[in-house]
This record gives C-alpha cells, sequence and structure tokens, in this order.
C-alpha cells in the first residue's frame, strides 16, 4: 500500500504532491509556485502579496449562494529537522513517506503534515465539484513556522470572509478556540578565543536519542531538553575539575524541544578517568528520570583531537551557570481552563557563530499577555546577570476564546452528527496565526481543527491516516450547514 491508496484518496494524493515540493521556512518559492499553478489549472481566482501568502478563491456551488464566505487557512512551511545520519536536503529533495498500521510517518525526517495535511484538504475543497459549499476563500500563509512573518505581513484589505477556520491543530475531536501569544528572548555571549591548554585529556560528549517535540502542544509532557543534559554534565566537570570548552552546540528551531546537543571540552590528564566517572553516575540518572517519557536518551564520551582553540575561562564560567539557571518547560498552569498551561519558555537552541559568539535562543509562550512579558523579563534577568546581551522579538498575541462562536456552534452540532458524540472544545498553548489575524480583522469568527499528528517539529512526526478521513468528513460538514446571512 502506498499514500495514494489511503482514503480520502483526494486529500491523500494532494498531501503526497506536497511532500514533493521542498518547503522550509523562508524558502516557500516551490510551493508558492505550485499554488498559483494550481489555480490556474482550476480556473480560479488567485493573488499573491508581498510576502508570498496565496489566496484562492472559489464560488459558492449552486444553491449556497447566500452563505457567508468562509475561509480555510493552512501554512505552507514545515519543519525541517532529520535524524542524525539521515541524508536529506530539505531544499532540494522530495520526503519519503512510510506507511506503519494507522500511521504514516517519513523516513528520517519531520513529515510536514504540520500543517501540509491542512493544506491538503484546502486544496482538495479547490479541486472538486460534488462538495457543497458558500464562497471560499483559501489562504495559504508562509513562514509560520520560525516567526509568523507571512501572517504578520498579511494586509488589512487581503481577505473578504467573515469566517475562518484554520486547519492547523493536531488532535481529530478537539476544537479549538484559543491560542497562546509568544516572543523569543535571544541570548549573546562574546568570547575571547584562547591558546590551548598543555597535557590536557580531550572529549566530545553528545546527548542522543531524545524525540524532541514542538515547544508548545509539547511542553508538558517532561520531554528531555538535550541543551540542559548535555549542560548538567559539563556544569557538573566544571565544578570539581579545570574544565577547557572549545566547542558547543545543541538544538536547531526555536519552537521545538533540543533533541541532540554535544560538546567539546577537555579536562587536565590525570583527571580523564574522572570524565568517564562523572558520565557513569549521571547518565543513569538520566535515564531513570526520562524513561518513561524518553526512554532511548544517550549521554556519550568519547575521546577527541585537540582543538586549535578554547572559549576563555570567564566566558565558560558565565555561560555555564547560564544555560543551568535558565528556566526551561512549564511556568505556570492556567485557573480558567482546566488542563491548559498558561505559561513556558523553551531553551531551544545553543550556536556558536563566526564572529565569536556563542547565540542562545529561547521562546516564551502564554496565553496571558503579560506573563508573556514576564516570562521574558527572567530570561532576560538570567542572561543580563551572566554578562550576555539579551533581546527580545516583538512576540504575536494569543487567541482569547469566544464561547459565543457562531461557527463554534456549527461544528459542535456536526461533529455530534456525524459521530455521537460532543468534540472537546479547548485552548492550544501553542502558537496559531489566529490571533494576529484577528488583530487586522477583528469581525472574524474563528475555529481550528484538524487530524491527529504526533511528535510535530521532530523527525518522528506521524499523522493517523484513520483521523484524517474523520475530520474531512467533519470539516465538509461544517461547510454545508454554514447558516445563510
Amino acid at each position: 500500500m502506498t499514500i495514494k491508496d489511503l482514503k480520502p484518496g483526494v486529500v491523500w494524493n494532494y498531501f503526497h504532491e506536497l511532500t514533493q515540493i521542498p518547503r522550509p521556512s523562508k524558502k516557500e518559492e516551490k510551493i508558492i509556485a505550485y499554488l498559483l499553478d494550481f489555480a490556474k489549472k482550476h480556473n480560479l481566482e488567485v493573488k499573491k502579496d508581498e510576502a508570498g501568502n496565496v489566496l484562492i478563491t472559489k464560488q459558492a456551488t449552486k444553491g449556497k449562494e447566500k452563505l457567508p464566505t468562509v475561509i480555510l487557512q493552512g501554512h505552507v512551511d514545515m519543519v525541517c529537522e532529520k535524524n542524525k545520519g539521515t541524508v536529506h536536503d530539505f531544499d532540494n529533495d522530495p520526503l519519503e513517506t512510510i506507511i506503519e498500521g494507522d500511521w504514516l510517518r517519513a523516513n528520517g525526517t519531520t513529515l510536514g503534515a504540520d500543517n501540509g495535511i491542512g493544506v491538503a484538504a484546502a486544496l482538495a475543497i479547490l479541486a472538486s465539484d460534488d462538495i457543497e459549499h458558500g464562497k471560499l476563500e483559501c489562504l495559504f500563509t508562509v513562514d509560520e513556522e520560525t516567526g509568523l512573518t507571512g501572517a504578520y505581513a498579511l494586509g488589512k484589505d487581503f481577505l473578504n470572509g467573515d469566517i475562518l477556520i484554520n486547519l492547523d491543530t493536531e488532535e481529530e475531536g478537539e476544537i479549538y478556540i484559543g491560542c497562546a501569544g509568544g516572543k523569543i528572548t535571544t541570548a549573546t555571549f562574546t568570547y575571547k578565543k584562547e591558546d590551548v591548554p598543555q597535557n590536557y585529556f580531550w572529549f566530545r560528549v553528545e546527548v542522543k536519542g531524545l524525540n524532541g517535540g514542538h515547544s508548545g502542544a509539547e511542553i508538558h509532557k517532561g520531554l528531555g531538553n538535550a541543551n540542559k543534559i548535555l549542560n548538567r554534565y559539563l556544569w557538573t566537570l566544571s565544578r570539581k575539575f579545570d574544565l577547557a570548552l572549545s566547542e558547543i552546540d545543541g538544538g536547531n528551531l526555536h519552537n521545538a524541544i533540543a533533541r541532540e546537543a554535544h560538546a567539546i571540552a577537555g579536562v587536565p590528564y590525570n583527571k580523564k578517568e574522572d570524565v568517564i566517572i562523572e558520565l557513569n553516575t549521571l547518565a543513569p540518572e538520566i535515564e531513570a528520570e526520562l524513561r518513561n517519557i524518553d526512554p532511548n536518551v544517550k549521554l556519550t564520551v568519547q575521546s577527541t583531537d585537540t582543538p586549535s582553540f578554547i572559549i576563555d575561562k570567564e566566558t565558560t564560567y558565565n555561560l555555564l551557570n547560564a544555560i543551568y539557571a535558565c528556566p526551561h518547560g512549564v511556568l505556570g498552569m492556567s485557573l480558567e481552563v482546566s488542563g491548559l498551561v498558561e505559561t513556558s519558555t523553551n531553551l531551544a537552541s545553543i550556536k556558536m557563530k563566526e564572529n565569536n559568539t556563542i547565540v542562545i535562543i529561547t521562546s516564551q509562550r502564554s496565553s496571558t499577555n503579560s506573563l508573556k512579558d514576564d516570562a521574558g523579563n527572567i530570561i532576560n534577568s538570567v542572561f543580563t546577570l551572566a554578562k550576555a546581551e539579551v533581546k527580545h522579538s516583538a512576540g504575536y498575541p494569543g487567541w482569547k476564546p469566544n464561547h459565543e462562536s457562531q461557527v463554534l456552534g456549527v461544528a459542535k452540532d456536526a461533529y455530534e452528527k456525524l459521530f455521537g458524540k460532543e468534540p472537546e472544545i479547548m485552548a492550544i498553548h501553542a502558537g496559531l496565526e489566529c490571533g494576529l489575524f484577528l488583530e487586522k480583522y477583528p469581525h472574524l469568527d474563528m475555529i481550528s481543527c484538524g487530524p491527529t499528528i504526533r511528535e510535530a517539529h521532530s523527525p518522528a512526526e506521524k499523522v493517523q491516516i484513520s483521523s484524517v478521513d474523520k475530520w474531512w468528513i467533519f470539516l465538509l460538514e461544517i461547510l454545508k450547514n454554514i447558516p445563510a446571512k
């Protein structure tokens, strides 16, 4: 069986086409060209703005002309992560998909079901001639994953619809009516290169085998953070021995929990055995702590060649202390919505740059704007005390739930009619573009829904095949039952 044999066939066929088109964030030229060609092929009205957002409009089917215009919205870019050892060029190579029972995944890379499956569903509706709906505007935004820049750049006159259905959530049977806002806090250390000390044992320490995951939707799970684990080991060594640090690297994306990290460091040669002793002490502790969520975590040490330089002692001291002190994970739970994470922060990445700097990216989320800023200030304080330069992004707003939403009522009734049970009405800790849409189009009545996706933003990403069929039926039922103005 291949992806083209799955049901609903029209959705999976379009999703397969999307897997063949490279579409990293900020490099969406190929998928934009595909969308423009799709509109031309199907004789549909289309326009593109300067940011690259594409809007394809389809007129109402017969008898549905009096219905309000519905906007179906998804983002075309995808998170590009791959397992160590996987050979894949995200700028040029198509994805290879694998079916395992009721799940579809990619071979060693992210799948791009976030948000490719939503885009595929919108394309399937646009291409159809047998689906009932009022006038549709299908909005395909760019660069959602690395900064929501497509949504930020959206003009106030680009859309004309009254209702917006966002197709970018990841649990079938749940309807989302709110999301967290977010911001990015960046800390930059400037270091001096120093000569390598003599008579040192040099080693490479690696953290690998972690699942990683979405820094919003999965932050509450207690997933291991490779940056924190790596630093825990280095910090311990630095307190006992004269540690010299030459290289440190971990994580990649601001909205992903770091899966892998490594460092190159050294200790006086007569302390060589202590490096292994400390590893043999800490590694079992980490494995025990994460056995129920990250059972494959590995902390390894191997000898390596003498590096060409080391980071100066003061910066090493400040860096390791700041990373240890930097919070990661849930900072607070909502007092209004049971089970909802209200505020969190993610220690996302540590990167050494060519200009003698070490850049640390963190991201904060909260459904309360003041607490989002407070979380950013906590991170700021930690790194300021460590003599780093700290900057904040402008951030993006949350989406406040509207329990009186008319389209929410339609969706609830449709789900209960189809499946004999009520859907869960939720707010999500992850960031959606809906808050930005609402700022520019305050009249919009919005909900978000999607099929079941697991481990988004990691190479373990997978989508549940049966949930796509169920969600597709549900989506069509909503469109058919939108009431006239």
